[in-house]
């Protein structure tokens, strides 16, 4: 036999007690890095939420638009209503 090969008693207990470190070593809490950038929750908040009213912006542009023309349509037909019953009489 090689002596390599021949462990002692004193080397198994040696062995078992760094595998108990190494295990233990794992679950050991670590300390916390910082971020590399520091996020700025507000400023990504304003800048969705300038997003969000620039679009009820564009919504509610788009629907007085669609609402005046609707009205001077109205309009017309009332005023050609009007004159036709001009005309009648």
């Amino acid at each position: 036999m090689n002596t390599t090969d021949i462990t002692t008693y004193a080397d198994r207990l040696k062995a078992a007690q760094a595998a108990r470190k190494a295990t233990l070593a794992k679950f050991r809490p670590r300390v916390a890095a910082p971020a590399a950038a520091a996020i700025d929750r507000s400023a990504r908040k304003a800048a969705a939420l300038v997003v969000v009213r620039a679009e009820l912006g564009a919504k509610r542009a788009a629907r007085k638009e669609r609402k005046s023309l609707s009205q001077a349509e109205a309009k017309a037909k009332r005023d050609a209503r009007y004159a036709a019953r001009k005309a009648r009489k």
